[in-house]
């Protein structure tokens, strides 16, 4: 039975590693050596960005987390507007505000780790925590479900894991969509111990049975998300590679893509969630095929042949064509780039009597 706030012994969390003075590079290695805010709700499956194999991979250091150059505006104006929505937060609430330039880990949970945006003073003495956001108008919706004020989930993982460490029991959020005081969204969420308790088992289960001992977690997410983390790691297609032999559980995949591409067909009023589906058991298959380009099963007598072969076309990247027509309007038609993208195809075969 979870444990209530009156229930709970109080903890101090410990020091890490003072972060005024660190490189980015320094930040980072010591990031690595637990599980951070930012990391829960990838690890919590509920993240609209990153998979818990992303996190996997920013934690052994094969891939860093946050290295998509194709988002690098918005994540730089975040880090740029940081103070400034602090800013706004304190005049707004009246309340003191001030940072701590440490990183913290959890003394029981020492894979637990917190850096904090901003700590909030609090009228009766306690110590109340402040997470910087921003956004745009497309996306403060979020901020809003049925009508009622609401943190998004991936948000509030993210509240609770540093509650959790740091031993406090009140988040503030504060999040700027606009560019005056007046669009900025504040919310609050306060210690919920059940759901503490389950997060922390599943960041325990992560970091002790994937990271520590290298395995990484399986594919869990929805098609769209699986197939964005393998296009950012899983590597160009090798067509020298061996065929993979699918196992038990991924022609168990492949059977319920070929079922879900037959009733998609027969079913055109379910086809958007069948579509879905679809593209989940797809991706599934192609991360286990990882860069070879083929891969084979048999089962009830017939030989399965998955491909996925790359595709070339030659044309001009838009960023090169914008600065060729620029700068070398002589010789912009000299410069094209090859592209490449992997054609997905089941062949059904019967196979030979022995």
């Amino acid at each position: 039975m979870p444990e209530s706030l009156e229930q709970r012994v109080r903890h101090t969390p410990l020091v890490a590693v003072e972060t005024g003075n660190l490189s980015r590079e320094q930040w980072l290695a010591y990031r690595r050596q637990g599980i951070g805010g930012s990391d829960v709700a990838g690890i919590m499956g509920i993240s609209p960005f990153r998979t818990a194999r992303d996190i996997y991979y920013d934690k052994l250091n094969i891939a860093q987390v946050d290295s998509d150059m194709d988002n690098w505006v918005a994540l730089e104006m975040g880090h740029l507007l940081e103070d400034l929505v602090a800013k706004i937060f304190q005049r707004k609430s009246g309340l003191e505000i001030y940072q701590i330039k440490k990183m913290f880990r959890h003394p029981k949970y020492p894979f637990m780790l917190a850096d904090i945006d901003y700590f909030v003073r609090m009228p009766d003495g306690t110590t109340a925590i402040l997470e910087i956001k921003t956004t745009n108008y497309n996306a403060m919706d979020h901020w809003w479900r049925d009508g009622r004020e609401v943190v998004p989930a991936y948000y509030e993982a993210q509240g609770r894991h540093y509650m959790a460490v740091m031993d406090v029991d009140r988040v503030f959020y504060c999040c700027l969509y606009g560019n005056t005081e007046d669009e900025a969204i504040i919310r609050e969420i306060t210690r919920d111990m059940e759901y503490e308790q389950e997060m922390i088992f599943l960041e325990q289960s992560f970091w002790e049975n994937h990271v520590l001992k290298k395995d990484p977690p399986p594919y869990t997410e929805d098609g769209i998300r699986i197939m964005e983390s393998l296009q950012r790691y899983c590597g160009p297609a090798d067509t020298k590679a061996p065929a993979v032999e699918f196992g038990a559980d991924m022609t168990e995949t492949l059977m319920q893509y070929l079922r879900l591409q037959a009733e998609k067909k027969s079913a055109e009023e379910r086809s958007t969630e069948i579509e879905k589906e679809l593209q989940r058991t797809k991706a599934i298959l192609i991360a286990e095929m990882g860069t070879s380009c083929s891969a084979e099963c048999r089962k009830d007598g017939f030989c399965y042949t998955v491909t996925y072969n790359p595709v070339r076309k030659t044309g001009v990247d838009k960023n090169n064509l914008s600065r060729l027509k620029l700068q070398y309007p002589e010789i912009y038609d000299k410069f094209v780039t090859v592209s490449e993208y992997r054609r997905f195809q089941v062949k059904v075969s019967a196979v030979e009597a022995a």
